[in-house]
């Protein structure tokens, strides 16, 4: 029992202590909240544009002829996004991330940035389709309404459609933030000292394989604890607000 004891002492100590390993690991948490943060705002922001462009198209020309040149311009925007999302969602975001960093930025090797845009273009395509099918799951009956009233289409998909579709896509919206967090996993891939390549790093030095793997474990856990609990209060406050 003794030894077990020590044992664990002694795996702890190289993991964390010996040449200050915890920092590495706080280093490499560094690395993962940036990209997540960064990422995360070029995905919602990527997102309701296309999703906005997709469902104005889907509420306006849908079987209908383009008669002017803004829907022609509308329709082609719709291709293009549609493109992007097809592509984006039938390759794996490892492939997408190696392309960015092996190819667009070859001749820089800017990992930080390669990794911030490849995952926030491809949770852009993720949110799009999120937002658009909150957008369009609001009855036409509120479009009327707000027209009947006097607001133009801006405006009604300001004040009126896209504050009653967050609501609706907030869990989905979650989930997709929580997803975006656990893919980040994958930046070792292009040599990013994020929190997995850390820690992975860690273990193959110390040739301990236990307290480097379940503290990243751990860490992520509690990252993605932390962000539920965050969207239920959100939740519960919006509902809250309704009454």
């Amino acid at each position: 029992m003794h030894d077990f004891f020590d044992s664990i002492a002694n795996s702890f100590t190289k993991t964390f202590i010996t040449d200050d390993r915890w920092k590495q690991l706080l280093s490499g948490l560094g690395v993962t909240i940036q990209i997540t943060i960064f990422a995360a705002i070029i995905g919602i922001v990527l997102g309701f544009l296309i999703a906005i462009v997709r469902s104005t198209h889907d509420l306006q020309l849908a079987g209908k002829k383009c008669r002017k040149l803004s829907d022609y311009i509308l329709k082609i925007a719709n291709a293009l996004c549609n493109i992007y999302i097809t592509v984006i969602r039938g390759t794996p975001v490892v492939i997408q991330l190696m392309i960015m960093y092996f190819i667009v930025f070859a001749s820089s090797r800017e990992g930080i940035i390669a990794a911030i845009l490849s995952f926030g273009l491809n949770s852009g395509a993720y949110v799009a389709e999120i937002v658009r099918s909150g957008i369009m799951s609001i009855d036409k009956g509120q479009f009327e309404a707000s027209r009947s009233i006097g607001f133009n289409y801006k405006r009604t998909m300001l004040y009126v459609i896209i504050p009653q579709a967050f609501k609706n896509i907030l869990p989905a919206l979650g989930n997709e933030f929580i997803v975006l967090v656990k893919e980040t996993s994958v930046s070792g891939y292009v040599a990013l000292h994020d929190l997995t390549y850390v820690g992975n790093l860690i273990r193959s030095r110390t040739y301990e394989a236990f307290f480097p793997l379940i503290t990243v474990a751990l860490i992520y856990l509690i990252i993605v604890l932390l962000l539920s609990f965050l969207l239920k209060k959100l939740e519960r406050r919006l509902r809250s607000s309704d009454h």
